[in-house]
């Protein structure tokens, strides 16, 4: 086993470009997509136009205002629009008598969270115009809030254990995503190493030396193991101790890491043993590896994929497990007790993968 391992360790020693850009792409994906977020206060640009666009901006302007954590600013349409169109905002929004329009030039997660705050706000309008019989809802405004606050019923939320629920933080979800997809690539590429040494014949060559076949596997495998897992240390340590992200507890975030590592060499593993030789590994894997943060809803809000059978598959993975773990252990300060659910199911994940991709890799020649 030591004399594969090392072996391994040597090839990427003489070339560690591979490794170091994996790990400045997993931290730059993540400042750039999610973390740049993290201490910034979010504005929403906010323009109306026609005669009444002052009258409309300043009653739509103190609804928002008033009804969200987000700050809905007044700007001119031209500057709003060029600052959508720069990339220097990612929205903006134009204001109308009882509608709204977003205005926008990508598809980044906030977005969503921005339309669900507004179309709140405007449902909100429309119901008590309808129930005040006109477009000036002040008083029956008033009286409601006065009702509000004094209501004969008061429901208060909570944890477990009593303290203040916490607002759930999409940059840290797409910190944790990010980290986790990209090692997928470093760990299946070192777990290819197995298909290029039989096809190669080196495999071959290694069964007549004192090296013993299994000696072989757990050299490759403990390797594919050791280079997810220094990778993804090294990205958290960063995040933690240098970008002073609050990623929670650290030595159960790197068990996590370390049982989601396991089970994602046995996922490799088993692609490896589907694709026979490592050109057909090297297409398959990094294809189906690219949509499973798409379909466990990585990118997304919780809950935002509620399709059966899109959600059946991304149980099938490592990553939706190891992310919601993570998750819990970060922002809701969950137990060991609270994320064995979750780790459980990704060694069943490794010892299931593991036992079928090896089966398959010894059924066939080479």
């Amino acid at each position: 086993m030591y004399p594969v391992f090392m072996a391994q360790w040597l090839k990427d020693k003489r070339k560690p470009l591979f490794i170091i850009l994996l790990i400045g792409l997993s931290i730059l994906a993540t400042v750039i997509f999610g973390g740049s977020r993290q201490n910034q206060s979010s504005s929403v640009t906010v323009f109306a136009t026609g005669p009444n666009a002052e009258e409309m901006e300043q009653k739509w302007t103190a609804l928002l205002n008033d009804s969200s954590d987000m700050e809905f600013v007044i700007t001119d349409e031209e500057k709003a629009r060029e600052q959508v169109r720069e990339g220097k905002s990612d929205v903006a929004i134009r204001l109308m008598e009882s509608d709204y329009r977003l205005i926008t030039a990508s598809d980044m997660p906030n977005i969503q969270f921005i339309e669900q705050q507004v179309h709140q706000v405007f449902t909100k309008e429309a119901q008590l115009e309808a129930a005040a019989g006109t477009e000036n809802t002040m008083e029956l405004r008033n009286e409601i809030e006065a009702y509000l606050d004094h209501p004969p019923v008061k429901v208060e939320s909570q944890t477990l254990s009593g303290g203040e629920l916490q607002e759930y933080n999409m940059g840290m979800q797409l910190l944790f995503g990010f980290t986790l997809f990209i090692v997928m690539f470093t760990i299946g590429f070192k777990v290819n190493g197995i298909a290029a040494d039989k096809v190669s014949g080196v495999w071959n060559r290694l069964i007549l030396s004192p090296v013993s076949k299994t000696g072989m596997y757990a050299g490759h495998l403990l390797y594919s193991f050791c280079a997810g897992f220094v990778q993804m240390l090294i990205v958290f340590l960063i995040f933690k101790y240098v970008m002073d992200y609050n990623i929670g507890s650290l030595p159960m975030i790197l068990v996590i890491a370390a049982v989601y590592t396991l089970s994602t060499v046995s996922l490799a593993m088993l692609f490896a043993g589907i694709a026979n030789t490592p050109e057909k590994f090297n297409m398959i894997y990094p294809s189906v590896i690219s949509i499973i943060p798409v379909i466990s809803g990585i990118y997304m809000p919780p809950g935002t994929i509620s399709n059966p059978v899109l959600q059946f598959i991304a149980d099938l993975f490592p990553l939706t497990y190891a992310v919601d773990a993570m998750m819990n252990v970060a922002i809701f300060d969950a137990g060991w007790s609270d994320i064995t659910l979750s780790m459980a199911l990704m060694l069943l994940i490794a010892v299931l993968y593991m036992g079928i991709g090896i089966n398959m890799v010894e059924r066939r020649k080479g």
